[in-house]
């Protein structure tokens, strides 16, 4: 295994938001965000390159939810900038699409209605029927939902509500996957699936992730590359990203193999000396 653990100050950080600019999906540089005189993270840089699945990894309360809604384009920085495919981006990018914790589906809508909400969005690009029922087909059959389209939400668990979620999102075919916690309400048998699936789309519909996580396990198991958010002491101290791990782990991962055991002690180790908690 490749290990780049690191401790990162600013000149680290910026080497973070550094690579050839054909190959990066989103870039963050220097961001700063608060609320008030709140600051809920400072002085943060980040990329995320095309096909690559990056974890945010961190404690409650680190800001990494809040540093994906800027990347999003959900949230203005007051400092820094972000761009997405070489572009400014200030608002969410119809390239770009999220999934979050709950699977917010519209429940007057079956599972092929709830695929295609959103296709027809005024900032989404104009598509004609057959290739908006093609997409819808195309995403459901990818999550494994073949047979369940006329579902209604109230019928389908909570791991088949995540992978119409997913579907939906994928429908839009982005460049970009935000994920904020997409399993974490899941069983754990349910949530091992669902980690499976997203690597496997990844690499089937060639689309990067961001993925924001508190546990240690579902990062390892996913990721590319693991950033590491955190703060330092103080309750008002502002989160950064503090430590980077490059994966070179072949897929599927085993959880108990030996490089594993070794990564997830180092994040351990480093989560410990940070003082901060994953519960």
């Amino acid at each position: 295994m490749q290990d780049e653990e690191r401790m990162m100050d600013n000149d680290a950080q910026s080497s973070l938001a550094t690579g050839e600019a054909g190959d990066i999906a989103l870039q963050g540089r220097a961001l700063h965000f608060g609320y008030g005189k709140r600051e809920i993270f400072r002085d943060v840089s980040l990329h995320v390159r095309k096909r690559e699945i990056v974890c945010l990894l961190g404690g409650s309360g680190c800001g990494k939810s809040t540093l994906l809604r800027v990347l999003a384009g959900l949230a203005q920085p007051r400092e820094g900038a972000v761009t997405f495919l070489g572009k400014p981006l200030d608002t969410p990018h119809p390239r770009a699409a999220l999934v979050f914790q709950q699977a917010s589906l519209l429940p007057w809508l079956d599972v092929t209605g709830n695929v295609g909400f959103g296709l027809d969005f005024a900032r989404q690009p104009a598509i004609d029927k057959t290739t908006r029922e093609t997409r819808i087909t195309k995403a459901i059959e990818a999550v494994g939902l073949r047979g369940n389209e006329r579902a209604y939400p109230a019928q389908l668990s909570g791991g088949m509500a995540q992978r119409v979620a997913l579907a939906r999102a994928l429908a839009r075919e982005p460049e970009l996957l935000f994920a904020d916690e997409p399993f974490s309400a899941l069983d754990a048998i349910t949530r091992a699936g669902m980690q499976s699936l997203l690597v496997e789309l990844v690499h089937r519909w060639h689309t990067a992730v961001l993925l924001v996580t508190h546990d240690i396990d579902e990062a390892i198991l996913v990721a590319d590359r693991i950033l590491l958010m955190g703060k330092d002491e103080g309750p008002n101290a502002p989160g950064r990203i503090v430590r980077e791990w490059t994966l070179d782990i072949a897929r599927p991962r085993d959880a108990h193999s030996s490089d594993v055991v070794e990564l997830r002690m180092q994040i351990l180790a480093a989560l410990r000396e940070l003082q901060i908690t994953t519960d």
